[in-house]
């Protein structure tokens, strides 16, 4: 097994309480009870993507009252993981869970905790529905589908249009460009960039960027073919703390939320983040809208394609030990029809992963700026953190980044340290550790 879930079942105990809607039975037999787990509060969140989710819930439950019925367990995104895999750990895994795709997708396949999905997608032409085989490309294991993607985003950088006329700033295409930009904007009295270092998977996107832009072979890294601290990470790590200074004051305490937070209330001008943020932006103040711009992450001189983009979507993987299969694939068939899938576009500003057609002057403004960002993309690629060996590896290079940021290393002393990790660890079995 290339993995293992690294959650002791002492944590389960301390998190037993989540388990209480998924072990809740109707008193009528006939119904079929099921739980769907997802990181955020459905009940007090501005998330127009989350309050989409809600909205289906609602609808299977009223839809199939009598026969089915799910009841949510929900948490914030920092701790979701932590709390998911104590309730596996626990033997309580939900009925249906919202993941990540991509390498470390495998910590729920290789245990057998995530049900392969291919029979059920094969039935009735619900894969027929899907706008390519090609959104199943992270879910993919083994030539086995182990998760159903909902939406498609991409990493990106947004920008305040007021704040960019007012001083003078166009929209940057190169690495330099983009300090230009920082330094008129901080010139001006303005914070240049909110981002969060409080949750470390933010700030591991933009080093996960720059070490794209410079060119970094990450398979040549991983395998050991080349060493973590080589002259395109470093460069990469440079940059990083570079760019640093153009950080609001509070970056390294801030999470992700209050980083977002400080964009859509206008208290800084750029923030580096997915179009994940757009429903989160839009709900919580939609005057937002239309002072928000969307521009690709910069190219570095002489660095590598600069068209590659970060993407990433929402899925759902179902427990191969529910009760209840038929029930978990109709509710997550309600999550990629019409009516979804629609509201995916329309309101919560990501890309469908259906043929469904939508209204294209109904979806948020920011959402043209991101299909402009996909339709000009050479290639995509995944998180850093979630394209390493191992959720371990992953979380090593975010906490090492956070670590480079605040001046506990430098970017040669914080990739040696990786290098250093992985010859002791050997993730995965895939680096020579001599």
């Amino acid at each position: 097994m290339k993995k293992q879930l690294a959650v002791l079942l002492s944590a389960a105990m301390s998190f037993s309480m989540l388990a209480g809607p998924a072990a809740n039975v109707f008193a009528d037999d006939d119904v079929q009870e099921i739980s769907w787990m997802f990181w955020d509060d459905l009940e007090a969140t501005d998330d127009l993507i989350s309050q989409g989710y809600a909205q289906v819930i609602e609808r299977f439950n009223t839809d199939y009252e009598g026969k089915y019925h799910c009841t949510p367990i929900t948490t914030n995104l920092e701790e979701y993981y932590t709390k998911l895999n104590a309730l596996v750990a626990a033997g309580q895994t939900p009925d249906v869970f919202i993941v990540s795709p991509g390498p470390n997708l495998d910590v729920y396949v290789d245990p057998g905790i995530a049900a392969p999905l291919d029979e059920y997608l094969e039935a009735d032409g619900w894969k027929d529905t899907f706008s390519s085989d090609a959104v199943f490309a992270q879910q993919t294991y083994d030539d086995k589908i182990y998760a159903v993607p909902l939406n498609i985003a991409a990493a990106c950088v947004f920008y305040n249009k007021d704040m960019f006329q007012e001083t003078g700033c166009d929209i940057p295409e190169t690495w330099d460009d983009f300090l230009d930009v920082c330094q008129k904007l901080q010139d001006a009295g303005y914070t240049p960039i909110t981002i969060s270092a409080g949750t470390a998977w933010c700030l591991s996107m933009l080093a996960g960027y720059l070490c794209d832009r410079e060119g970094v072979d990450l398979s040549k890294v991983e395998s050991g073919e080349e060493s973590w601290n080589n002259d395109k990470t470093v460069a990469a790590g440079e940059k990083l703390v570079e760019l640093s200074k153009y950080f609001q004051p509070t970056a390294a305490g801030d999470s992700n939320d209050v980083a977002t937070a400080a964009f859509y209330n206008e208290e800084a001008a750029i923030l580096i983040q997915g179009s994940w943020a757009i429903a989160q932006m839009n709900g919580a103040n939609p005057a937002i809208e239309d002072k928000c711009g969307v521009f690709q992450f910069p190219a570095i001189e002489g660095g590598n394609d600069p068209d590659r983009v970060i993407a990433k979507s929402d899925s759902l993987a179902m427990s191969s030990s529910t009760k209840y299969p038929e029930a978990c694939i109709a509710l997550m068939k309600y999550f990629t029809d019409d009516t979804a899938q629609k509201y995916t576009a329309e309101v919560g500003g990501k890309i469908p992963v259906t043929k469904v057609e939508y209204d294209a002057s109904k979806a948020p403004a920011q959402l043209a700026d991101v299909m402009d960002i996909f339709k000009n993309a050479s290639s995509t690629f995944g998180f850093y953190n979630e394209s390493l060996a191992t959720t371990e590896a992953g979380s090593f290079f975010d906490d090492t980044m956070v670590s480079m940021y605040l001046g506990d290393y430098s970017p040669e002393e914080a990739f040696q340290k990786i290098e250093d990790w992985y010859q002791d660890n050997n993730p995965g079995g895939v680096r020579d550790a001599g």
